[in-house]
């Protein structure tokens, strides 16, 4: 027997929201992995995890599921998923949102890295991209330890809307998009084909503009049709796709936030590229050959990231209010 089936994968899930809880069932629909919900909800997490472990007998997974509002049973965590944080109310501004999520992203990397100091930590909580920022900062560890999920999400709505406009099966819809998760994404169209075949022998540049466009508006879209929350379906699969690989080392190439070290010409900053993904995190980011304007609007796109940092730092310098 193999020492992956010797010794489960332990993970915990920070925020047992919509999102945090369809991660955990669908990660307990894998069966190799206990899960952790952590939140600060009193009994909350406790009850979504005991109506995710009573749905084993009928869906078919012996995953152990536990809620918490502490740290103890979190403890030895093979991965840490970070959810947790507030979405941006009417009235708030961008630095509002950004001191709001930054204290409550630090405090539970400090928790999560005291209780897993070995752990790999996957990053949901927005504005994801700066939030990769804060979990380094707290925990010093090295980029191949700290992921950040948006690529992979954004990535699934360009081929589900390629694949609609097409009539043909998403499997067969093959894209990637680069970037920050938020409306400087990019879609890269230079790389999408269906089938092996390119795309603009099957649509028009106009249809494929538009699709780009949806794909960067994917997330404001179902906000709005929701009129209240936001998506968790896609975006728990994403993360738990992230999940998958690293847990079981399966060394897939995921478009992921990485911390970047002069790749693409960026450095020192939190952007979404092709990684490959195996048990100690990233294992390699993947340079793509781009074209010029795709090259020049990622360069843009990280300029939005080094937007959100530098309005972080001037926040951690500004006196406290009282």
């Amino acid at each position: 027997m193999s020492e992956q089936r010797q010794h489960r994968k332990k993970v915990t899930i920070v925020g047992a929201g919509n999102t945090g809880a369809t991660m955990a069932l669908y990660l307990a629909e894998l069966g190799y992995a206990d899960i952790i919900l952590q939140d600060i909800v009193e009994d909350m997490p406790q009850g979504k995890a005991l109506d995710l472990l009573e749905a084993g007998p009928i869906r078919g997974f012996h995953s152990k599921v536990r809620g918490t509002n502490g740290w103890e049973e979190t403890a030895g965590s093979h991965l840490v998923v970070i959810t947790s944080g507030v979405p941006r109310k009417p009235g708030m501004s961008r630095d509002d949102l950004l001191s709001v999520n930054m204290s409550i992203v630090r405090g539970v990397a400090e928790n999560a890295m005291k209780a897993s100091p070995d752990a790999v930590f996957i990053v949901f909580a927005n504005p994801m991209d700066a939030m990769c920022h804060v979990v380094r900062d707290v925990t010093g560890l090295p980029r191949e330890r700290i992921i950040g999920q948006g690529g992979v999400l954004d990535t699934a709505r360009f081929r589900t809307f390629i694949a609609e406009a097409l009539d043909v099966s998403v499997r067969d819809v093959q894209a990637l998009v680069l970037g920050g998760h938020g409306d400087t994404m990019v879609p890269l169209a230079s790389s999408v084909s269906v089938g092996g075949v390119p795309i603009r022998e099957l649509m028009p540049q106009a249809t494929l503009d538009k699709i780009i466009q949806r794909t960067r508006d994917g997330g404001a879209e179902i906000v709005g049709l929701l009129k209240s929350g936001s998506a968790f379906y896609a975006p728990a699969a994403s993360t738990v796709s992230m999940m998958d690989a690293a847990l079981m080392d399966h060394k897939r190439i995921l478009p992921c936030a990485a911390y970047l070290q002069g790749e693409y010409g960026i450095k020192g900053l939190f952007v979404g590229v092709p990684v490959k993904l195996g048990a100690d995190g990233i294992e390699r980011v993947v340079e793509l050959e781009l074209t010029a304007d795709e090259r020049v609007q990622l360069q843009h796109s990280a300029d939005a990231v080094r937007e959100l940092v530098e309005a972080m730092d001037r926040l951690k310098k500004a006196p406290a209010k009282t």
